[in-house]
This record gives C-alpha cells, sequence and structure tokens, in this order.
C-alpha cells in the first residue's frame, strides 16, 4: 500500500518547485496544483517553471500539472502545501473536494492571518483533520539550494512517526538527508519564528551593525524562540536541533533569504509598502511578526526581539531608534 501512495504538491513558487522536484526523484507521477495557467502551459513546453527556480528541468511525463486544486486534492493520498501562509485560506476556500482521510504535509512557514494559527493546528481546528494526517516540513533548507542540489538537510514531523517516515522516504536523496520528529506544533513555530529573527539580521545588517552584533543577535533569538515555543507547547525538545537553530541561522545568514533580504531594506530605510513591492517573493516574516506578537500578549514570554521588528513594521517607528534600544537588551 505505501509503495502505491499518491503525493499532491500545492503551489506554483519557489519551495513548491523544490519539493516538486524532490518528490520526483522518487516517484513515477506527482499532481502538482498551481493556480497560474501561463505557468502551467510554458512548463509543459519548456519543462521549467518560468517565475521560480528556472534552471530546474522536469520530466514533464512525472507532472500531473493541473490548476484546479480540487483536481490535485481528489489525486493525492498526502498533500503538501507549499503556497505563502497569506494565500492559504484563499485557495482552501476553492475546495469542494474533501480533505477527509486524507494526509496533509506543511511546507508553509508561517500563521493563517485569518485564524492567527500555525498551519497544521488550522487544517485541524477549520477542516477537523486530525493531528496524526498532519505534518510539517522544515529546513534547514533553501529552494534555491535544493535546485543546485547542493546538500541540504530536512525534518519531517508527524504524531504519527509512520506517516513521517513516508514523506521522509520520497523527498530523501543524495543531496537530501532527511530525519523524522514528533513535535508538530514546536518544529512549525520555529519555522514561523526564525523569519522574524531573519529580519532584525536584515534590519542590523541594512543599519551598519556587523558579524559581532548578527552573532548576538543570533544567539538571543534562539533563546527567544526557546522561550516562546515553550509557553505554546511544552515538551522535550532539543532548541539546538536542526530544525531549530539551523533553520534559523541559514534564514539569518543566507543570501537567499527573503526575509532577511527585506529587514535589510528596511534598515537601509525603505518603507514597509516599498519593500514589497521592490520583492517578487513574500516575505513570510512579516506576517508572522503581527502573529506572534499579537499571540504572545496571552502568553507573557519575554520577546524583545519580536517587539522590536512589530515596532518597526507596525508602528512605524524609527528602526535606528528601536535597535538602539535592543542593543541594551541583549546579552
Amino acid at each position: 500500500m505505501a509503495g502505491n501512495l499518491k503525493f499532491a504538491v500545492i503551489g506554483g513558487g519557489s519551495w513548491a518547485t523544490a519539493i516538486a522536484k524532490m518528490l520526483c526523484v522518487n516517484l513515477k507521477e506527482i499532481a502538482w496544483y498551481m493556480r497560474n495557467e501561463d505557468a502551467i502551459v510554458h512548463i509543459k513546453t519548456h519543462h521549467h517553471n518560468p517565475n521560480y527556480l528556472s534552471s530546474v528541468e522536469f520530466d514533464v511525463k512525472k507532472l500531473k500539472l493541473t490548476s484546479d486544486i480540487n483536481e490535485a486534492i481528489a489525486y493525492a493520498d498526502y498533500i503538501i502545501f507549499a503556497i505563502p501562509s497569506a494565500f492559504l485560506s484563499g485557495e482552501l476556500s476553492k475546495l469542494t473536494e474533501s480533505l477527509e482521510g486524507k494526509v496533509v504535509f506543511s511546507a508553509i512557514k508561517g500563521i493563517v492571518p485569518e485564524t492567527s494559527l500555525i498551519v497544521g493546528e488550522h487544517f485541524n481546528k477549520t477542516y477537523g483533520i486530525p493531528f496524526e494526517n498532519i505534518g510539517v516540513i522544515t529546513g534547514p533548507c533553501h529552494a534555491e539550494e535544493v535546485a543546485l542540489e547542493r546538500l541540504s538537510y530536512l525534518t519531517i514531523a508527524c504524531g504519527d512517526a509512520g506517516k513521517a517516515k513516508i514523506v521522509a522516504k520520497r523527498l530523501s536523496s543524495d543531496y537530501i538527508k532527511t530525519k523524522i520528529s514528533d513535535d508538530i506544533i514546536g518544529t512549525e513555530y520555529a519555522a514561523m519564528l526564525k523569519n522574524i529573527y531573519a529580519i532584525a539580521a536584515g534590519i542590523a545588517h541594512g543599519l551598519g551593525y556587523g558579524d559581532n552584533f548578527q552573532s548576538v543577535l543570533m544567539s538571543n533569538g534562539i533563546r527567544e524562540m526557546k522561550k516562546f515555543i515553550k509557553k505554546v507547547h511544552k515538551m522535550k525538545r532539543n532548541i539546538n536541533d536542526s530544525a531549530y537553530l539551523g533553520d534559523l541561522l541559514v534564514t539569518g545568514y543566507s543570501i537567499f533569504s527573503r526575509n532577511r533580504m527585506f529587514g535589510n531594506m528596511i534598515g537601509k530605510g525603505y518603507t514597509v509598502k516599498s519593500a514589497q513591492m521592490e520583492m517578487s517573493m513574500v516575505a513570510e516574516g512579516y506576517y508572522a511578526t503581527k502573529s506572534a506578537y499579537n499571540l504572545n500578549q496571552g502568553y507573557g514570554a519575554k520577546t524583545p526581539i519580536i517587539d522590536a521588528v512589530y515596532s518597526v513594521l507596525y508602528e512605524g517607528k524609527s528602526a535606528k531608534k528601536v535597535f538602539e534600544k535592543l542593543t541594551e537588551k541583549l546579552d
């Protein structure tokens, strides 16, 4: 049975393209939903996504491409969602096919704005999917390095270890190493929070802070993340594992990090709107900042970095002044 399981990827961006590439190594066919009909025609004709990771060449005989999300859902046993969290509700509103009995994995690094829930909780509460049928795919792993087939690592989290192993096996290859985890809540919150810390790293860089300060910012960031996640979901976890610390570091430091890039523009004096307009991809951390800040009003974790980023992005405060104050709160 496990060998005949069908997979679908939902999304047309860089991470969805990277996941489709990984799955095609191990599967004879996958369904791939993207709303852009022109991109589908282009992939069928030219064998690559015209807008994202265009260096990746696909064997189109392996792709069941569709612009109808219901067709992809009906086809698959395992569905991997890889679209920006801000657009998830809009896409799910098109569903007429039931998600009952489906196994849903989130490769989304953010919170659903309409419900202020991480994606796994959103599927559980809104669609009644049991947690044993929900999983999370986290890094440290940038889509751009998957395209280049550079050695990368993924953590596959699910309450049902068997299902985590099934997904891990389908994503593994010579250049993709996978491990499994049972911490669905913690890994998903970590994937969301690290984008906020990457924005902070970008702002600091844009303001002219150097590597010495960045190292202090990141070490404070992982401790802050630990406090936040512990408030949300208390369980035994090693925050220094690659799913938490590793993902934070690559997002905070990498030239491929769109959240760091976004923060860098803010630090250099761009307004939030102008930075968003200039970027071709969504910086998930922008939405995550508001959600994390609002959630923490109830949890009460000490989060000076999240508070600082929120002040800059949502209260219009001077990045220079906010970060001058932040430097006094870090150690």
